[in-house]
């Protein structure tokens, strides 16, 4: 061999085990529980990607309310009190106005579309812009997508929009703020706590995720009525936050091996929820009893009408709301001349 080259292999070989030596632990908080299927998974499915490829970082996972309950674990990041977090910038609704934009929006794009102006059109420089400028120290990363999700668990079935009037409902970012102008009462629970909030009557209705997610925390045993299309979910995005300190103490290998596993981490979320729902819908009717229902185009309208309205108001109200409105808005024009051309007509 080469001397020359053996010699550089060598350094090498010397340099990636230092590197080992000198691994880095990051405790990772996730909102969703590892016994969630999709869900929480995907927390412990990024954290076994990321510690099978890198040497010079390792997560340790945490479920919810071990290091931080769920609606504290971006301040805990920010202050490094947690060095990172799985979650959703839905969460962060209350903080940020423009914080659901990138997590769900409201009749907006479906997970092809949104992953492609997250990583190809300006939607992420706009995401970790919010944090920034809301004086958030952490590094985001989408690190999770989810197809829709179903429309909510209803005690009762909803035949008139008078119906949804002081109805209390669990509801999850932008969609919530739709529900609130058609009379509905939200409010944003963690999703450990929402089956106790149905049981002991505190809400009527709820969403929270998937068919098999759902069926998981036992909805079904007191909201016989599931509603489908999720209009309000259209696309989940899942983030990584990362104190952003932790995050540039990193070297650069290591942080693209975080981004990698993220990237591996969209594909893998996206493909199990597509897989897995529809047996669950199947056993949700058959074994639980549950009736599936699909809301009329005049409840459609509705929400579609008030979103509009909410849009409206929250892009007045908050200047980077607008920004990425717009943005998102001028993307989508865009790729309609794509999307109505090149796709088939969906099955039914």
């Amino acid at each position: 061999m080469n001397t020359k080259l053996f010699g550089f292999l060598a350094g090498t070989t010397v340099a990636v085990a230092g590197t080992a030596t000198a691994q880095e632990t990051f405790e990772m908080t996730s909102a969703f529980g590892k016994n969630l299927p999709i869900l929480g998974t995907a927390a412990v499915d990024f954290v076994d990607k990321i510690n099978s490829i890198s040497e010079g970082v390792e997560f340790e996972h945490f479920d919810p309310g071990e290091l931080v309950p769920t609606l504290e674990a971006l301040d805990a990041v920010s202050n490094g009190s947690v060095d990172a977090a799985f979650t959703t910038a839905g969460y962060w609704q209350g903080k940020m106005a423009s914080a659901g934009l990138f997590a769900a929006v409201p009749f907006g794009p479906e997970p092809g579309e949104m992953l492609a102006w997250m990583m190809y059109d300006d939607g992420l420089a706009l995401y970790q812009e919010m944090y920034d400028m809301n004086g958030y120290d952490v590094h985001v990363i989408p690190c999770g997508m989810y197809a829709p999700e179903t429309s909510g668990w209803f005690k009762e079935e909803i035949t008139s929009l008078d119906d949804l009037q002081g109805l209390n409902m669990r509801f999850f970012g932008l969609g919530a703020e739709v529900m609130q102008k058609l009379g509905v009462s939200t409010s944003l629970l963690a999703g450990g706590d929402i089956f106790p909030a149905l049981e002991r009557g505190a809400i009527d209705a709820t969403e929270f995720s998937m068919p098999l997610v759902d069926a998981r925390l036992g909805f079904y045993q007191i909201a016989k009525y599931n509603y489908f299309p999720g209009w309000h979910q259209p696309a989940t995005i899942f983030e990584l936050l990362v104190n952003k300190d932790r995050w540039e103490d990193l070297d650069e290998l290591s942080q693209k091996q975080v981004e990698i596993a993220c990237t591996a981490n969209l594909a893998t979320n996206f493909a199990e929820g597509e897989a897995k729902n529809f047996p669950a819908m199947v056993e949700n009717v058959e074994q639980h009893g549950v009736t599936i229902k699909q809301w009329e185009p005049e409840f459609l309208e509705a929400f579609e009408g008030a979103w509009l309205e909410v849009a409206e108001e929250l892009a007045a109200e908050d200047e980077h709301f607008a920004k990425t409105w717009a943005d998102l808005q001028e993307f989508r024009e865009g790729y309609a001349t794509w999307f109505n051309n090149i796709y088939l007509p969906r099955p039914r």
